[in-house]
C-alpha cells in the first residue's frame, strides 16, 4: 500500500499492473472456457459448451478456433439381431473410428434410431487410440462426453443426439476411440454391421480406462455411433459419399483403412499440402452395404433404407457438407426379381440431385461398375447399366462424373472388372480395385457449387 500526500491509501503502480494483467488473464481463460456448440436430434439447435472433464485433461490443446466439419460417419443401417432382449446392458461399447481430418475440439452423434424404448448411457469418452488396432488410449487425451452439461443422455427410440463439444487434439488419418456405457436395455441395438474395423466390448463401466485391458471382445460393428465432427483448421467442409457396398468397403482389408472414401481422403489431404489449388474439404463414408436408389429393406423403420428415404439424413444433415458423391444404382439392377427399370433409378438419381441442390451441393456422380461373372449378372442386366451410364456420361443427371466402370473394367472384357480390381466375387473391388477409384476421381470436380437455378 501506499498513502499519497492527501493521507488516501492506494496501491503502488507495480501492484495495481500485477492486479490488472491478473484480472486480464482470468477474463481471458473465462471466454476460451466458453464455447456455444450446435447439437441436433429432430433438426432443432440447442446450446452446448464445449466442458472441462472429469477425465485427465490436455491443457496444452490450442484455443478452439475453426470449421466445424465431419471427419468420420456411417450410417445407421439396421437393429442388430440378438440385442432385442438385452441390448448393451452393462457394457462398454468402443467404437474405433478413421479420421479424414484434424481439429482441436471434437463432438459426436449418437443414435437410437432402432430402439424400441428409451437408449440410457450414463457414461461417454473419447480419446485418441494409442495405435492401431487396439482398444488402449493415448492416456493424455481421455476425455469425458458431455451433453446438455452431465454426463448422461437419454435418446428416445428413432431419434439420435450430438453431445457437447470437447477440448481434444484430434489428428488427421487416425484412429479415434469413442466409448459409451449403456446400464439397461435399450432394445435393439442400431447398429452398422460392415464396419471393416475391429471396435471392442467390455463388461461393467469403463469407459474412462485408457489401458484397453478390460476389452476382451472384439466387434466388427459400430454401435449407436454415427459421427465424429472436429473443430478443424485445416477444412473448411465436408464431402459426403453415399453408396452402397462399394463405398462402404465389404471386401477391402479389415482395419487398414482402404475403402475408396479413405483413399480419396488420403489424395486430398497430400495434393493440398503439396500446394494444389483444391478445397479444403473431409470426406466421410454414408455406404450401406446392399443399399438401393428406390427400395428399402423390410421393417419399420426399414432396415437398410434407400437412398431416397436416407439422403436428407445422411447427406444434408452432414455437418457443414459442400459436395455430394452418389455412388448407387448396381443393386436396384441386381436385387430386382424382375428386369429393372432404367428411368426409373434414373429418375431416384434425379430427385436426390434437386434435393442437394435445393441445399446448395454440388454433386458428383459415379458410373455403375461392371458386375459380368457375377451370380446376378444378365446380358437384360447388362443392358440396363450401359444404359443408365449413358445417360450419366452424358451429363444429364449429376454436376460431375467420376467414371469409375471406364476406370475399372477389363479393357478386354468391359462387362468385367479387371482381373487385379477384382475381389473373386466379380462386383466388389480388391484394395487395389478400390485405389484405383480414388485415383480415378478428378479432385477438381469438387470446386464449385451447386449450379444456380434460372
Amino acid at each position: 500500500m501506499t498513502r499519497g500526500r492527501d493521507g488516501s491509501v492506494g496501491v503502488s503502480p507495480t501492484k495495481y499492473r500485477a492486479l490488472l494483467a491478473g484480472l486480464v488473464a482470468a477474463i481471458v481463460a473465462l471466454s476460451t472456457a466458453i464455447y456455444v456448440g450446435v447439437a441436433s436430434d429432430d433438426g432443432t439447435h440447442s446450446r452446448n459448451a464445449i466442458t472441462d472433464s472429469r477425465l485427465p485433461n490436455n491443457s496444452a490443446a490450442p484455443a478452439s478456433t475453426g470449421t466445424w466439419v465431419g471427419t468420420w460417419s456411417t450410417s445407421p443401417a439396421a437393429a442388430e439381431p440378438g440385442t432385442e432382449t438385452t441390448g448393451m446392458a452393462d457394457r462398454s461399447v468402443r467404437n474405433v473410428v478413421h479420421t479424414s481430418v484434424g481439429g482441436t475440439s471434437a463432438r459426436v452423434t449418437l443414435s437410437n434410431l432402432y430402439g424400441q424404448s428409451p437408449l440410457s448411457i450414463t457414461q461417454a469418452s473419447i480419446a485418441v487410440a494409442a495405435g492401431s488396432g487396439t482398444p488402449a488410449a493415448l492416456s493424455d487425451t481421455m476425455r469425458q462426453l458431455t451433453f446438455n452439461g452431465g454426463p448422461t443422455v437419454v435418446i428416445p427410440p428413432g431419434r439420435q443426439v450430438m453431445s457437447d463439444a470437447v477440448r481434444i487434439v484430434i489428428p488427421p488419418d487416425a484412429d479415434v476411440l469413442i466409448t459409451t456405457y449403456t446400464p439397461t436395455s435399450s432394445g435393439p441395438v442400431t447398429y452398422h454391421p460392415r464396419a471393416r474395423q475391429t471396435s471392442y466390448v467390455a463388461q461393467g463401466d469403463h469407459t474412462a480406462d485408457a489401458t484397453g485391458a478390460p476389452y476382451t471382445e472384439q466387434s466388427l460393428y459400430w454401435r449407436y455411433l454415427t459421427a465424429l465432427d472436429v473443430l478443424s483448421n485445416e477444412a473448411d467442409g465436408t464431402v459426403v459419399v453415399l453408396g452402397d457396398s462399394l463405398t462402404d468397403g465389404i471386401t477391402s482389408t479389415v482395419g487398414a483403412n482402404n475403402r475408396w472414401t479413405d483413399v480419396l481422403s488420403d489424395r486430398l489431404r497430400a495434393e493440398i499440402a503439396a500446394g494444389r489449388d483444391l478445397p479444403r474439404y473431409s470426406v466421410v463414408n454414408q455406404g450401406i452395404s446392399g443399399n438401393r436408389v428406390l427400395t428399402d429393406g423390410l421393417g419399420r423403420p426399414a432396415d437398410n433404407p434407400s437412398g431416397l428415404n436416407r439422403f436428407a439424413r445422411d447427406v444434408l444433415e452432414r455437418t457443414n457438407a459442400k459436395v455430394v458423391v452418389i455412388d448407387l444404382g448396381v443393386n436396384d439392377i441386381l436385387r430386382n426379381p424382375r428386369l429393372a427399370d432404367p428411368n426409373a433409378i434414373l429418375g431416384g438419381l434425379r430427385t436426390m440431385v434437386g434435393q442437394a441442390h435445393a441445399r446448395g451441393l454440388k454433386v458428383v456422380g459415379a458410373t455403375l461398375m461392371p458386375f459380368g461373372g457375377h451370380r446376378g449378372y444378365s446380358d437384360a442386366r447388362e443392358a440396363v447399366r450401359q444404359q443408365i451410364n449413358a445417360e450419366i456420361r452424358a451429363g444429364r443427371v449429376f454436376d460431375a462424373v467420376v467414371d469409375f466402370d471406364k476406370a475399372l473394367r477389363d479393357p478386354y472384357d468391359p462387362r468385367r472388372l479387371r482381373a487385379d480390381y477384382d475381389s473373386g466375387d466379380h462386383l466388389h473391388p480388391s484394395d487395389k480395385g478400390y485405389a484405383r477409384m480414388a485415383e480415378a476421381f478428378d479432385l477438381e470436380s469438387l470446386k464449385g457449387s451447386a449450379p444456380a437455378k434460372l
